[in-house]
């Protein structure tokens, strides 16, 4: 009996507390529920899309009514924050008593307490970065309070709210991808104009390298100096011939890194600034040097390869003199001589040795002439090339264009007792100044000792009027010449009483006849303005009538006897020329003759391609494999490298 009274008690004492409890956990989770929320739940729609919840399963949207109390009021100093109320009330799922409820307060004069929310709702875009990670935490905080209908209503924001915040989502996400775009776009345009940077870099590398080489502190470290020499054999095999980072292996950051750690290591054991500038002097001396020894190498080897005949050129004069002695007395002559001194005709005189290049004058201008047969071309070589070069127009005959070919041997009128350098090219003189191995008074500049010089053939310019005695007006090409269009106007030029027609060439600073001739001496001095334009030979039209009439032949040997020694000018045909033709000179457009293909690279596509005559003037012939490579077309096109002869003696383009 006593028995149930105790558990009577111990049931009450247990079951009591529970009740009690529980009661005031639903009245406090109601408190939260109706009032706190209010203010925290602004924090939960910061983003254009509501969070999902993943701690609990979520329910249908389409049990969910949408809310009443949508309010439209003219007022625009209110419509945003009441705006923002509503909106609030309806990403959180309020009922519609509960959002009238909010919106009467914020009429009453009640904005105070919602002060922070409507900021943070219509101000997204002024909220720091600080405010936005806070509302992401106290968002966070929520999601575990809230009840399982908020957390739907969450997810499934009315359209309303998702209007107002869309432009403030895109508004952030574009200005994010602008400057994201923005510093990609900085990295590429810092890479654009440094395509060198890491190659720069490990060239810097070596030097500084070889600098801890010679200090005394770093070489008394065999384990550093050891480490080092390793270091820069695996920099230089990284860096190669490599002139941009595209080109450099995959390893060379690697390298490069490992590089910098021991000069970091030889910074720390040598820290005397004066020793290291010191030795960085001493290099920089030194590399000068080299650089200096280095070009006067690489003159003297560019010299030499313009002075060289190639294989095939020794080759091909041999093979043709061969065949050219096989032909019969019959088959040895020219078409069409009579044409030779006729004056009505348009004539040209070519003087060379070297038949390849000839054939390229010859074949160039009779491709571009309106009428190849009223063409006439006198060419004069030496004895060793006549055969081969009468037999190389036998065999290939320019058209119906008139070939002349002869031996200067056969100019008995030119003579040492009639030509003053032809007597001094035979002089003990300039045999010496060319053939003795010693020199105590060398010239600085090795073009003067080309052997061309030597050659009468490159001083009959001289003596037209002697060649061609019958003729009137003649065109002088050089043989390096390549004509790209039709030159009969030239004959029609009137020269108005001068003797050369010339292209000048005092656009540049060295083509002033102080580049040429001797100022220092008082006869050029006081004849001759050391700031006069220059002119080219190479494209030459001579009025032989007024060349007679003014006798410039005698002037020509007057000056050559006054320079028999050598002191107004060196050797060559230019300088002689300017002086001959001093104010006999009539000048010819720039795009009759453009020059400088021989030695300048950079001579202007417009400037070839409107030229009539382009000269390869300089030591970079277009025959030689020093020539320049993109210039080298325009003269190869008009060579037939399938003829026989050609094949024989492997010429190839």
């Amino acid at each position: 009996m006593r028995r149930k009274p105790v558990l009577v008690l111990l049931c009450i004492t247990v079951l009591a507390p529970i009740v009690l409890y529980t009661d005031t956990l639903s009245s406090f989770s109601n408190s939260i529920s109706n009032s706190d929320f209010i203010e925290d739940g602004a924090n939960l729609n910061l983003g254009n899309e509501a969070e999902r919840l993943h701690a609990l399963p979520q329910e249908s949207s389409g049990a969910l009514k949408e809310p009443i109390g949508v309010v439209y009021i003219d007022n625009s100093n209110n419509s945003d924050q009441i705006s923002a109320l509503k909106g609030e009330e309806l990403s959180l799922g309020r009922s519609g008593e509960h959002i009238s409820r909010v919106l009467s307060a914020a009429d009453e004069g009640n904005r105070a307490e919602n002060e922070s929310v409507i900021v943070q709702v219509t101000s997204k875009d002024s909220v720091g970065d600080d405010g936005l990670r806070k509302s992401a935490r106290e968002t966070e905080g929520l999601e575990n309070k809230e009840t399982k209908t908020e957390k739907q209503a969450v997810q499934a924001p009315p359209k309303t709210d998702s209007r107002k915040q869309l432009p403030d989502r895109q508004s952030r996400n574009s200005k994010s991808a602008d400057k994201q775009s923005g510093t990609t776009a900085d990295r590429q345009s810092s890479n654009t104009l440094m395509p060198d940077a890491r190659v720069r870099q490990l060239k810097d590398q070596l030097i500084r390298a070889r600098v801890y080489l010679g200090l005394g502190p770093t070489r008394s470290n065999p384990h550093f100096i050891k480490e080092l020499r390793v270091r820069i054999r695996e920099v230089q095999r990284a860096l190669g011939d490599a002139t941009k980072d595209s080109e450099l292996p995959k390893n060379a950051n690697e390298k490069l890194k490992a590089m910098e750690q021991l000069l970091a290591k030889g910074k720390q054991i040598q820290d005397d600034c004066s020793a290291v500038i010191k030795k960085l002097r001493a290099m920089l001396h030194s590399t000068e040097e080299q650089l200096r020894v280095h070009k006067k190498q690489t003159l003297f080897l560019t010299q030499l390869a313009a002075k060289t005949l190639p294989k095939g050129l020794h080759c091909l004069p041999l093979r043709l003199s061969t065949e050219y002695y096989l032909l019969n007395p019959s088959q040895q002559q020219f078409l069409n001589q009579e044409k030779l001194e006729d004056p009505k005709h348009y004539h040209y005189a070519l003087f060379s040795d070297n038949i390849l290049a000839a054939a390229v004058v010859v074949n160039s201008t009779v491709f571009h002439a309106k009428n190849p047969a009223d063409h006439v071309f006198h060419i004069v070589t030496d004895r060793l090339n006549y055969a081969a070069m009468r037999m190389w127009f036998i065999a290939n005959p320019p058209g119906n264009a008139t070939i002349q070919v002869q031996n200067i041997e056969e100019f008995t009128w030119l003579n040492a007792s009639y030509s003053p350098v032809l007597k001094q090219l035979g002089s003990q003189s300039m045999i010496d100044y060319y053939f003795r191995a010693h020199r105590t008074n060398s010239d600085v500049n090795l073009k003067y000792r080309n052997p061309k010089y030597l050659s009468i053939l490159n001083h009959l310019r001289f003596y037209l009027p002697e060649i061609f005695p019958k003729l009137d007006k003649v065109l002088f090409l050089d043989d390096d010449i390549v004509v790209k269009k039709d030159l009969t106007s030239l004959w029609s030029i009137n020269l108005k009483g001068k003797v050369n027609g010339a292209v000048e060439t005092c656009g540049e600073n060295f083509h002033r006849f102080d580049r040429y001739l001797n100022f220092s001496n008082p006869l050029i001095a006081k004849n001759f303005n050391p700031r006069a334009c220059g002119w080219a030979y190479g494209m030459n039209v001579f009025d032989l009538s007024e060349w007679r009439k003014q006798n410039i032949t005698e002037i020509y040997h007057s000056w050559q006897k006054l320079n028999h020694d050598r002191t107004l000018w060196k050797l060559g045909t230019l300088p002689p020329g300017l002086i001959t033709f001093w104010n006999r000179t009539f000048t010819l457009d720039r795009s009759w003759h453009v020059l400088g293909l021989g030695y300048n690279p950079n001579v202007s596509q417009k400037e070839i391609e409107r030229a009539a005559v382009i000269h390869y003037n300089g030591n970079m012939k277009p025959w030689l494999e020093i020539g320049i490579p993109k210039f080298r077309s325009y003269w190869s096109k008009f060579v037939d490298y399938d003829q026989v002869y050609l094949r024989d003696c492997n010429i190839n383009p």
